[in-house]
C-alpha cells in the first residue's frame, strides 16, 4: 500500500513536502517505505533540496527520509528483492542501496557547498544535525530530549546526558564524507562558537566524531579551546571564564568537556577552572559546564582537586538553587569510588541533619525534597541555638513532601556508594504511607530501582526496607509509578515473598481487575491462577525461579 501511494504522489512530492498536512502524511509513509519508493521521492525533491531543507514543513520530510537509513541498511533481503525488481523494470544496473548512498552523499555535497548557510538556518540546521548522525552511523537520543520544552532546563540537561546513542553500520564513503564536513567547522570556528543555531550543529558533530572518529573530535575540541583562550582575558583570570557564563558558548563547552580525553581534561581544569569553582557553581549559566566537568571526571587525582576546592561550598551552592552541581559531585564520587564518606558527611551538614546524630535518620526525606531539616519540619530555631533532637513521632505523622528529580538522583547515587547503610536506615525509618508515597512519585519511584539493583545493598537490608510496604500492595498496584515498582519487586522476590504479595492482592482482586494499572499487575502475578489453583501457581512460580537462576548463572559466567 505504501509503495503504491508513494508512486502516485511522486510527481507532487515537492508540493506535499512543503504543505503542513502533506508533510505529515509523507513522514508517516516514509516511516514504512521500502527502499525504492523512498529513493524516488527523495530524487523528486533533489532539484529543490535547499528550498525543502529550509522550509518549516519540508525539513521534517528530509529528516524522516534520512532517519530511515538504519532500517533500510539493515534489510539486505529487501534490497536484493528491489534490485531484481529494478532489473525487471529496466531501471539500470545500479542497486537500490547504491542509489540511496548517492542521494545521501549528494545531500552532503550540497550542504558542504554552503555550510554556513545551512548550519545557521533555523530549519536547515536540523537537516545538518540529522545528516551528521546518519553519516556517522550514530543516532543521538539526546537530540530528542532537547525538544521536550515542558521540562525545566535542569531536567532537560539531566536527561540529555543520560541518553545513549544507537549505532548502525554505514558505508565507508559516509565516514569519509563525515571527515570532510567536520573540516568545514574549522573554517569558521568563531561563528560556530558564538551563533546559537550553528552551535547546535557543532555540538552534534562533536558527539558523533567522539563516537566514530576520536582523532577528528580531539582536533575540533582543540580548535574551540584555542580560539576561546585567545580572546581578551577577563579580570578574574582565564578568558575562557567569560564564555562559560555565556548562554550559547557555554552549551558548546559543556559538550567539549564531555568528549575530551582525560589528559586534556586535566590540563583544561588546571589552566582555566582551578580556583574558580565557587564562582562558577554560583553562576546561573556557568554552573552547567561545571556539572559537565564533574560528569567527565574519571581519575581520582582530578576528582581530588575538584573535591578539595568545591566541597566547602556545598551548602552555599544548594542555597543558590543549583543542586545539579551537588548531584554531579556525588555522582562523580560514586563513579570514581573516592571521597564517598566525606561527601555524605558534607551533605548531612548542608541539610542540617548531621548534629545531633538523631537527625541523621531523617536524611532521605530531606535529600528527596532538597529541603533543609528546619524547612522540611517547619521549625523555628534561633541563630546560635543548639539544634533540637529529632522527634520521631513528629516525623512519622508527617506526609512525605514532593520528591524532586534531582533529589531522587541524589538518593540513587548514594545507594550505589560502597556503604549506603545510613540511607538504608533512613529508608527503613519511613512509615508505610511515606514509603508508598515515595514509590508512587514519578521521581521517587526510581529510588526503588537503586534499592533493588545496587550491589552495595544486601538482601537483608533490601528486605528490611521493602517489608514496610506490606499492607500497601494494592495501592501500589493501582498507581502508574507504584505498579512499576511492584513489578520490579516481584521480579526479584523469592517464592515465599511472592506468596505474601499474591495473597494480599487476592483480597481485593475485583478492585485490581477494574483498575487501569492494577489489572496488568494481576496478570503479571497470575492472580487468577493463585486464587483458583494454588498448587499449579506454585509449580509455575518454582519453574520460573529455576529458569531465572539458570539464566543469571549463565550471565555471571
Amino acid at each position: 500500500m505504501v509503495r503504491n501511494i508513494l508512486k502516485e504522489v511522486e510527481d507532487q512530492a515537492l508540493a506535499l513536502a512543503t504543505n503542513r498536512t502533506g508533510s505529515e502524511m509523507l513522514q508517516e509513509l516514509l516511516g514504512f517505505s521500502p527502499l525504492k519508493p523512498l529513493c524516488r521521492v527523495w530524487a523528486a525533491l533533489r532539484p529543490n533540496l535547499r528550498f525543502v531543507a529550509c522550509h518549516r514543513c519540508g525539513v521534517h520530510v528530509l529528516q524522516s527520509a534520512l532517519l530511515q537509513l538504519p532500517r533500510l541498511l539493515r534489510s539486505p533481503v529487501e534490497a536484493e528483492e528491489e534490485e531484481e525488481e529494478n532489473e525487471e523494470e529496466g531501471d539500470g544496473k545500479r542497486a537500490p542501496l547504491q542509489i540511496l548512498e548517492e542521494l545521501v552523499l549528494g545531500l552532503a555535497a550540497e550542504v558542504s557547498d554552503d555550510f554556513l548557510f545551512f548550519c545557521g538556518d533555523t530549519h536547515g540546521s536540523f537537516v545538518v544535525r540529522t545528516l551528521l548522525q546518519v553519516l556517522g552511523g550514530t543516532l543521538l537520543e539526546s537530540e530528542r530530549a532537547k525538544s521536550r520544552g515542558s521540562q525545566s532546563s535542569e531536567t532537560q540537561r539531566t536527561s540529555a546526558r543520560e541518553c545513549k546513542p544507537t549505532d548502525f553500520e554505514v558505508p565507508k564513503t559516509f565516514l569519509n564524507c563525515l571527515q570532510d564536513l567536520s573540516a568545514c567547522f574549522l573554517k569558521d570556528i568563531a561563528v560556530f562558537i558564538t551563533d546559537k543555531i550553528s552551535s547546535f550543529c557543532l555540538q552534534v558533530a562533536l558527539q558523533i566524531l567522539h563516537h566514530r572518529l576520536p582523532q577528528h573530535c580531539a582536533h575540533l575540541c582543540d580548535a574551540v579551546i584555542d580560539y576561546l583562550s585567545s580572546r581578551n582575558s577577563s579580570a578574574s583570570g582565564s578568558p575562557l571564564l567569560l564564555f562559560l557564563r555565556d548562554q550559547t558558548s557555554s552549551r558548546l563547552l559543556e559538550q567539549v568537556l564531555l568528549v575530551l580525553e582525560p589528559a586534556r581534561l586535566q590540563s583544561l581544569f588546571e589552566d582555566h577552572f582551578q580556583g574558580q569553582l565557587h564562582s562558577l557553581a554560583a553562576h546561573p549559566i556557568a554552573n552547567f559546564p561545571l556539572q559537565r566537568l564533574l560528569d567527565a571526571v574519571t581519575s581520582p587525582e582530578l576528582l581530588s582537586l575538584v573535591f578539595e576546592e568545591l566541597s566547602p561550598a556545598l551548602e552555599a551552592v544548594l542555597a543558590q538553587g543549583h543542586p545539579g552541581v551537588v548531584v554531579a559531585l556525588v555522582e562523580a564520587c560514586r563513579r570514581v569510588g573516592t571521597h564517598q564518606v566525606q561527601v555524605l558527611q558534607l551533605l548531612l551538614e548542608a541539610f542540617h541533619c548531621a548534629e545531633p546524630s538523631s537527625r541523621q535518620v531523617a536524611c532521605v526525606p530531606l535529600f528527596a525534597s532538597l529541603l533543609a531539616y528546619e524547612v522540611y519540619y517547619e521549625l523555628v530555631e534561633e541563630e546560635g541555638a543548639v539544634p533540637a533532637e529529632h522527634q520521631v513521632e513528629m516525623a512519622t505523622t508527617r506526609a512525605l513532601r514532593e520528591v524532586t528529580v534531582l533529589g531522587s538522583l541524589l538518593l540513587q547515587h548514594l545507594l550505589y556508594f560502597s556503604n549506603p547503610g545510613l540511607v538504608l536506615r533512613s529508608l527503613s525509618a519511613l512509615t508505610g504511607p511515606q514509603l508508598l508515597a515515595l514509590a508512587q512519585s514519578p521521581a521517587g519511584s526510581h529510588v526503588f530501582d537503586a534499592i533493588l539493583t545496587s550491589p552495595s545493598v544486601t538482601h537483608k537490608q533490601r528486605r528490611r526496607v521493602l517489608k514496610t510496604l506490606k499492607g500497601h500492595y494494592v495501592a501500589l498496584a493501582c498507581s502508574r509509578h507504584g505498579s512499576r515498582v511492584l513489578d520490579a519487586i516481584w521480579s526479584g522476590a523469592a517464592l515465599g515473598a511472592r506468596k505474601e504479595i499474591a495473597a494480599e492482592l487476592g483480597e481485593q482482586n475485583q478492585e485490581l481487575i477494574q483498575d487501569a494499572f492494577g489489572h496488568h499487575v494481576a496478570r503479571n502475578v497470575a492472580l487468577t491462577t493463585f486464587l483458583k489453583r494454588r498448587e499449579t501457581w506454585e509449580q509455575q512460580q518454582s519453574a520460573m525461579a529455576k529458569r531465572r537462576r539458570a539464566f543469571n548463572s549463565i550471565l555471571e559466567d
